[in-house]
């Protein structure tokens, strides 16, 4: 697979998802600023689909099943490849809440999403409910469209990825920003590098979010891109930039409540950082 051609002026990760998610016809707004601009990468769809396709196989083994999923101690389902959250109603969890936000990025682009992933709130209260109705009508209905339509799962993944650069710049302390930039754009000189970015913020988020953190310390891509030590571009970033995840999962895992239980995810975490090293 051929190197990803690189045009740094332009905010955007992957340009098939240039629309706006509001489905405005105006151009992207385009940061200008050194500090703030993200390398604009170009794939091809070769890359796009291999993109997507790790992206499914990392949250759910690449199963149909996987598409519809609810974990064990969460209070919510996962849908998609990107197993995208969705609450039900009156639950207001910490985490960045994205199903809603997919379903209207698709709607927006002409595709009929299934009316129950139409609505806002997951109809489903509960794991025991989700379980009991997951061969019903509606969820294997949602599970074939999603299987059907996973390429603009994947420009919504990357959409997101594309929108994280500027919200982190903003976000991070001041001092920060400059290697923050640096590191982003050293990891972007890859095919396995742009996966990781894409992959990691549909993981773990952006990490501006100051909900998604324990006793104040965070694991989403901002902190990732400040954890990273300082090394060349190309091959050396991304194995760098699945370190510093593994660091920061780790930290999460050690500050998290007990209750939780999140020493289960270190294997499956780890075994997903490890992939962003390996070459597509």
């Amino acid at each position: 697979m051929q190197v990803a051609r690189l045009f740094l002026p332009v905010v955007c990760l992957v340009t098939a998802c240039s629309a706006d998610p509001r489905g405005t016809s105006s151009p992207p707004v385009v940061a200008t600023s050194p500090s703030t601009a993200a390398s604009a990468i170009k794939l091809t769809p070769a890359q796009k689909s291999s993109i997507g396709r790790k992206i499914w196989q990392n949250e759910s083994g690449g199963k149909v099943t996987g598409l519809t999923h609810w974990n064990d101690g969460e209070e919510f389902p996962s849908m998609g490849i990107g197993h995208f959250i969705w609450y039900p109603k009156g639950f207001n969890g910490r985490w960045t809440e994205t199903w809603p936000e997919f379903v209207r990025y698709a709607t927006q682009r002409g595709l009929a999403v299934p009316a129950v992933g139409r609505q806002a709130d997951c109809p489903w209260p509960s794991k025991a409910s989700f379980t009991r109705d997951f061969n019903g009508a509606q969820l294997a209905g949602l599970r074939k469209w999603l299987a059907s339509n996973i390429s603009v799962q994947t420009e919504f993944i990357a959409y997101k990825s594309r929108a994280a650069l500027p919200k982190v710049m903003k976000a991070a302390p001041a001092a920060q920003r400059a290697r923050i930039k640096a590191n982003y754009d050293k990891v972007a000189t890859t095919p396995n590098g742009i996966y990781a970015l894409v992959d990691y913020v549909n993981f773990k988020g952006d990490g501006t979010n100051p909900r998604e953190a324990y006793a104040g310390q965070g694991w989403g891509l901002m902190w990732v891109l400040m954890e990273m030590r300082n090394v060349s571009s190309g091959q050396a970033a991304a194995r760098e930039f699945g370190a510093a995840a593994k660091r920061r999962l780790d930290l999460r895992i050690k500050n998290s409540p007990k209750s939780r239980g999140e020493t289960r995810w270190r294997a499956g975490w780890h075994n997903r950082c490890d992939s962003y090293g390996r070459a597509l």
